[in-house]
């Protein structure tokens, strides 16, 4: 195996990992010399250094590991953290559930099927573009109507919404229930 493909299965296996690996590790799963491999690993890291690529090599002790170079954690923190403000709450999952079957919808209307206040779900699914607003309901105070959005599609990795989960209605939950009942033969006593 010659050094440069060394360096480049050292990178690819740091790269998938994440975590810092130990040389020991790379030198058994490998069966290649302990010696040849630290060489590889000073040769990478140099490479890393000499480019000032968006990645370095680091070493602690008897492990290596990439990382982002410091100066551009501020832009990789700024691309991820929409996706750290995608988890959504039970009560926000409920809320767009509410408006995904139901649109378009009012927050008025929202609040009738849950039965409790939802300005901050819709705000927050908004704010995540995932329900828009889609007009004003003809009515009096003509309040806001909501639909959901292609992100909201995205989010949920569907193409369309009649890809949607069938709701289940009351009186099909009882007859499923009894189904099961039925299904489910009774314990006999010993």
């Amino acid at each position: 195996m010659s050094e440069n493909n060394l360096q480049q299965i050292i990178e690819a296996v740091l790269f998938v990992t994440g975590e810092p690996v130990s040389i020991k590790e790379i030198v058994n799963n490998l069966q290649i010399a302990e010696l040849d491999v630290l060489h590889a690993v000073e040769s990478l890291a140099a490479e890393y250094e000499s480019n000032k690529r968006g990645l370095v090599l680091q070493r602690f002790g008897e492990h290596i590991q990439l990382k982002t170079r410091a100066i551009y954690a501020p832009y990789v923190e700024k691309m991820l953290q929409p996706v750290q403000r995608q988890s959504l709450s039970s009560a926000a999952l409920e809320t767009l559930a509410v408006v995904a079957y139901r649109q378009p919808v009012t927050r008025l209307d929202v609040e009738m099927v849950r039965g409790v206040k939802c300005d901050y779900s819709i705000q927050s699914l908004v704010n995540k573009e995932l329900i828009e607003i889609c007009g004003r309901k003809d009515t009096i105070g003509r309040p806001f109507m909501y639909r959901t959005t292609d992100k909201f599609l995205s989010h949920f990795g569907i193409s369309s919404l009649e890809e949607l989960p069938k709701p289940v209605l009351p009186e099909e939950e009882e007859d499923i229930t009894e189904e099961l009942a039925e299904e489910i033969s009774p314990i006999e006593e010993q």
